[in-house]
């Protein structure tokens, strides 16, 4: 099987989100030492440590090809393509805040809350 080519990501999507569900982060903070065994799955990394790397530099190969993705796709906003990579019932990053799902826009007296 030839190896995808992880610089064109886009092309290989399919590869790609099962590399972010499979690749665990090997050091650092979200590292084994922190998260046992293996450290953290790529896909659970919050965005601003992959905006760190931005700033810092993506380590070489291919982790930090699928980093520079990974920060591609939450700076775009599109990180609703990685929840099918998560666990049914499972919540964000516990460092993450959680985000409203739903909005209460009130009864339309223009004061946002209902009556």
């Amino acid at each position: 099987m030839n190896e995808p080519d992880w610089q064109d990501w886009r092309e290989n999507l399919a590869e790609t989100m099962q590399a972010f569900a499979t690749t665990h982060m090997p050091f650092g903070k979200y590292g084994p030492q922190h998260y046992p065994p293996k450290g953290l799955p790529l896909h659970q990394l919050p965005a601003e440590y992959l905006m760190w790397f931005k700033q810092k530099g993506f380590p070489k190969g291919k982790l930090g090809q699928l980093l520079e993705a990974l920060c591609e796709i939450h700076s775009t906003g599109a990180e609703a393509v990685l929840l099918p990579l998560r666990a049914p019932g499972s919540t964000p990053h516990p460092l993450r805040k959680a985000r409203p799902r739903s909005f209460d826009f009130g009864n339309g007296d223009g004061h946002g809350h209902g009556k």
